[in-house]
């Protein structure tokens, strides 16, 4: 295996990358839009945080800094009328006792910013650098105190003319598949085209029952009480982390992939199964990993997360253009030593299971249970899947991003995959933030792992 060969060890890389800003503004719809209030779902307010994501490009001298901007500002402007609820603002409605957004054009945050750097000096840009959190803009109240807008995108640009977007989105607004949508939305607005897709905001489509009927246990999901989702958006797998962690990435080639799979096909008492995909199989290895590095109880038991997009589970299917969140954890639940045991083969299918388990009831039953309970996904380990999402795959006036990738977070049960920067054909990455000593385990087990199960 490739992989093995070339563990991805700590490298130098620049720890101050010396942005300065140089202005911040608001932009604001380019045309009236009409008041309202927007519905979100139950699987929109639980996801009440921020993604942030950068976006690299080289240097196109058609396209120098003050044309970036210009475009991309009007860009945001136009999308702003397309995506109204983009440029409004959380809220708590008092009657309901429930988050949704207010669609008032009260704008979205845009800072222009310079770095002393040139973007080769950003080395591997899919090394998980904490320093690029300097490209996307923290502050949200810049302007106004008080005043926290659902969306802040900074340009920062390099030296040599490369530059980075970074956005920084509150979830409740986008799942990866519609960010992915806005983003080539935002591209044919920047270059003077009509819409690619119209969005559908119709957020009741994922609305609870009337009443609720929870109809299965939802062993993914954990009661908080009393407390609303609402006001803390920081618990359970979501939750950031006080310890000091590595963050480390194994690269997977697309040759590792295809051993994986082979070995969970042949392993000894692996169940048939029709397909094998690559994401079962990589969830099913780092789950195992996981669970082995974080303590020495054979009998804990272990449930690992993972999204599964509804939007074709539900009855009627939903909308592709369907701008909000359409995304559920499924799970799979094994102790530890049944972990370290049980071939490859028996934890892929597991993960496999797990997604065909979402079908429009159980769908139908987890979002009636967030509109009886207050809580949130549970279980010791999330994985985010990046890989397919395809936001390197967006062209816009200046071309495709050379790189875009998650800003790596503080948290150390969610384990990301993303596409290499040579694309999703390649491989995968798997990004891990793990305490020192749980993360020398995790490192071995990876690739022994990797190595033994025949």
């Amino acid at each position: 295996m490739g992989s093995l060969h070339h563990q991805h060890e700590a490298q130098p890389r620049l720890q101050d990358l010396n942005v300065k800003i140089q202005q911040r503004s608001m932009v604001f719809p380019s045309k009236p839009t009409q008041k309202r209030s927007l519905f979100l779902s139950n699987i929109d307010r639980v996801l009440n945080f921020d993604v942030e994501t950068v976006h690299f490009f080289a240097c196109r001298k058609d396209f120098p800094a003050d044309v970036v901007a210009d475009r991309l500002k009007k860009a945001l402007a136009d999308a702003t009328v397309a995506y109204d609820f983009f440029a409004g603002r959380l809220k708590i409605n008092s009657e309901a006792g429930r988050l949704e957004i207010e669609c008032n054009g009260a704008g979205v945050g845009f800072v222009e910013a310079s770095c002393d750097y040139e973007l080769d000096d950003m080395g591997d840009l899919t090394y998980p650098n904490p320093a690029f959190a300097q490209l996307v803009h923290q502050n949200k109240d810049y302007l106004k105190p008080g005043d926290h807008p659902l969306c802040v995108v900074q340009v920062t640009f390099f030296k040599c003319g490369g530059f980075a977007m970074g956005f920084s989105t509150s979830h409740t607004t986008f799942d990866g598949l519609s960010f992915k949508t806005f983003l080539d939305n935002l591209a044919a607005l920047a270059a003077n085209k009509p819409l690619s897709v119209t969005p559908c905001h119709d957020r009741h489509l994922l609305a609870a029952r009337s009443p609720p009927r929870v109809t299965f246990s939802h062993p993914e999901l954990l009661k908080l009480g009393t407390s609303l989702p609402d006001t803390d958006p920081h618990t359970g797998v979501f939750h950031a982390s006080s310890e000091d962690l590595d963050f480390k990435i194994f690269r997977l080639t697309s040759d590792d992939i295809s051993s994986l799979k082979d070995k969970a096909k042949s392993a000894e008492g692996s169940p048939p199964t029709a397909r094998i995909s690559g994401f079962n199989v990589i969830t099913a290895h780092v789950w195992r990993c996981k669970a082995l590095s974080a303590g020495d109880d054979p009998n804990r038991s272990s449930t690992i997360l993972y999204a599964v997009d509804i939007r074709g589970r539900v009855n009627p299917p939903l909308p592709k253009s369907y701008a909000g969140n359409a995304v559920l954890s499924a799970y799979a639940t094994a102790r530890v030593r049944e972990l370290e045991e049980w071939p490859l083969g028996k934890l892929a299918d597991m993960v496999r299971e797990g997604a065909m388990r979402m079908t429009d009831e159980y769908a139908r039953s987890a979002i009636d249970w967030g509109e009886m309970y207050s809580g949130f996904p549970n279980g010791e380990v999330l994985v985010s899947s990046w890989w397919k999402l395809g936001f390197a795959e967006v062209e816009y006036p200046w071309g495709k991003p050379k790189y875009s990738c998650p800003v790596v977070n503080h948290r150390k049960d969610i384990i990301l995959l993303f596409p290499p920067i040579e694309g999703e054909g390649h491989g995968v990455n798997v990004l891990v933030a793990l305490p020192p000593k749980e993360m020398d385990k995790f490192h071995g087990l990876f690739y022994k792992l990797m190595v033994s199960e025949d």
